[in-house]
């Protein structure tokens, strides 16, 4: 019945449906934004159908926790069902035990929501919100919005009910087509109204269908977790005609309503960076020039100036610091990060990785990470010669591990706690595994590989060279410490990227649909921009002080924002979501503390890499004898 078989990649081809075909309704998972634990949709007593058959997933959707699975629910192209009871054992109501009974009361009470597919399009619930802006009734605006899922129930004065009636509502579009071929269609939308209907208002006959009740006088399906329920599960199909195309079927479901706050903080930050950008470039550059020039015609005043400032630590200022193997690889993994992200996030805002292809985000961008590794090595490489360090091998090891490393053991432990929850969010045993092969096959090696040529490559050439013997540094201002360094370095990226932030933490933890890439790349810019700038402002004031021991600092301080973020996703937990059990906060803050872990890595080596070509140049321009 379907033309497009054989070429059919997800959300890229569309299926042409011909009168009365089947359009398959498929579940993928129960979420919650209270929990942050998906569940696979059989965990719960649904009805199923006779043969079981599970997706094959890609390495994004196992990730995710979507468990895809065929359903009970017979759906025919344009042709309407009035009501239909599943379970097809005719008219005998399903019985729930009290087991299962009190497992439906708990996922209700703890807020879930049923997420289905149809012809790959998820299911939304219809919200109209009334803006009566005039007290005139007529004047009603309805704004629309559409949450995803519906919910599975709710409670109602320490009652709880199930939504035991689903109300399909799938709109279609029609296909002109040449003359003597029938008509074909497109699934462009599918919705769904949930009810709660008690099993005496529900009127079933042999055949399986049944009579919904009139008007408003029917009570809901209430589940007792004390004993036993018996109710029906039935469905309703109704069709409409619409004009949207098949491209375009996706958008109710991303333009949610905050394009213009996007826009308004985007310029807002635009503006901010370059205003700061261009004093802080003007006020370098006027005291890098007067500096220069001084330190340049001095040599005529035969030293009777005592000299000061940067120049005094020209013999130290390349000295190389402690740890220079740890320093290396994590800046080596920070280029690998700062690959994988541009490339992702080009590529998404490109629209190459819609959310109409489930997964394929997290995919690209684990299969990045695992290539970038070339790069990540040869910058590793190139800074441990520099470094005068010798041990490569050691160095490359560590660059491919210490990273990495941190983050699956960060993530294997919550996925214990997952597992021990029975949640499809926890990675399978045969995923991990081939993750670590991913990683000890592709990864490591190219990080070798990376590691080795870098390591042969020239080192960075200094300008100046270093003294035998380290100067003593002067006693610093309480303002050079370390931590006011890093809060006043993270404010300027921190902001510039604040808004954006919010979108991106809505989308992980309320189940949002996130797909402003094309905002997402512009933050990115701006927060390159901001950090290289403060990193250079920061390494100034600091050689100004006399203190040479830059390089460990400027990593440190040039990741400041990461801080910031911590701040505020604590903010978020407590003000945004209402978690409450220990093993969601749980997960919440381990995956946070992942996210400022990167951050801060990035962030950082961006930082690093600016303030070392900024000390090389000024160091360049100076005449030393």
């Amino acid at each position: 019945t379907c033309d497009t078989g054989a070429f059919y990649v997800p959300g890229v081809a569309p299926i042409n449906f011909h009168q009365n075909d089947p359009v398959e309704i498929k579940a993928v998972k129960l979420t919650s934004s209270r929990t942050q634990l998906p569940y696979e949709y059989y965990s719960l007593p649904f009805c199923q159908p006779s043969k079981i058959t599970y997706k094959a997933e890609n390495l994004g959707e196992v990730l995710r926790g979507d468990r895809i699975v065929n359903t009970p629910f017979q759906v025919f192209m344009n042709s309407e069902k009035k009501c239909e009871v599943l379970c097809s054992q005719s008219n005998k109501p399903v019985t729930l035990t009290v087991e299962q009974s009190r497992l439906v009361a708990e996922r209700i009470t703890e807020d879930y929501y049923v997420h289905l597919i149809a012809d790959n399009l998820p299911v939304a619930t219809r919200l109209e919100l009334y803006s009566n802006r005039d007290g005139d009734d007529k004047k009603k605006e309805k704004d629309v919005q559409f949450e995803h899922g519906y919910r599975l129930g709710f409670t109602d004065v320490n009652k709880i009910y199930l939504h035991n009636h689903l109300s399909f509502i799938l709109y279609y579009h029609r296909e002109d087509l040449e003359e003597d071929q029938e008509h074909t269609y497109r699934v462009v939308r599918f919705e769904v109204i949930p009810q709660s209907i008690r099993l005496e208002d529900l009127k079933a006959d042999e055949k399986g269908s049944c009579t919904l009740p009139e008007g408003t006088n029917s009570s809901p399906q209430e589940i007792d977790p004390t004993k036993e329920n018996q109710l029906y599960f039935t469905y309703s199909v109704h069709w409409e005609e619409s004009d949207i195309k098949w491209a375009s079927r996706w958008d109710t479901y991303l333009t949610m309503s905050d394009v213009q706050i996007h826009w308004f903080s985007i310029i807002n930050s635009v503006v901010v960076v370059f205003f700061l950008s261009g004093i802080l470039s003007m006020i370098i550059i006027r005291t890098l020039r007067k500096d220069i020039a001084n330190y340049n015609k001095e040599d005529d005043i035969e030293d009777t100036m005592e000299e000061s400032g940067w120049k005094l630590v020209h013999g130290d200022v390349f000295r190389p610091p402690q740890y220079p193997m740890i320093l290396s690889s994590l800046l080596g993994s920070g280029i690998q990060l700062f690959c994988m992200i541009l490339i992702v996030i080009f590529v998404a805002m490109l629209g190459m990785l819609s959310p109409s292809s489930r997964g394929a985000l997290m995919t690209t961008a684990c299969f990045l990470f695992m290539f970038m590794g070339v790069f990540g090595g040869f910058s590793a490489g190139r800074l441990y010669r520099t470094l005068k360090g010798h041990r490569w091998k050691k160095g490359a090891f560590c660059t491919a591990t210490l990273y990495p490393g941190v983050v699956f053991g960060i993530c294997f432990v919550l996925n214990c706690f997952i597992w021990g929850k029975h949640s499809s969010g926890a990675v399978p045993f045969p995923t991990m595994v081939a993750l670590l092969c991913m990683w000890f096959g592709i990864s490591l090696p190219l990080v070798y590989l990376g590691y080795y040529f870098g390591f042969r490559k020239q080192p960075y050439d200094n300008p100046v060279r270093t003294n035998q013997i380290p100067r003593q540094i002067p006693e610093q201002r309480w303002y050079m410490n370390r931590f006011v360094g890093i809060l006043m370095a993270g404010i300027l990226p921190f902001g510039a990227m604040f808004i954006e932030l919010f979108f991106i933490f809505s989308a992980i933890w309320e189940n949002q649909f996130y797909y402003l890439f094309g905002f997402l790349f512009l933050v990115f810019i701006i927060l390159v921009v901001s950090c290289s700038q403060i990193s250079i402002v920061m390494v100034y004031f600091q050689l100004c002080a006399e203190d040479y021991r830059w390089w460990w600092r400027n990593f440190l301080v040039s990741g400041g924002s990461a801080f910031y973020v911590l701040v505020y996703a604590i903010f978020y937990f407590v003000n945004k979501l209402d978690i409450v059990e220990f093993i969601p906060s749980l997960l919440y803050f381990g995956y946070t503390a992942l996210m400022v872990l990167s951050f801060w890595l990035l962030t950082g080596t961006i930082g690093f890499y600016a303030a070392y070509m900024f000390v090389r140049k000024i160091y360049a321009a100076v005449k030393i004898d």
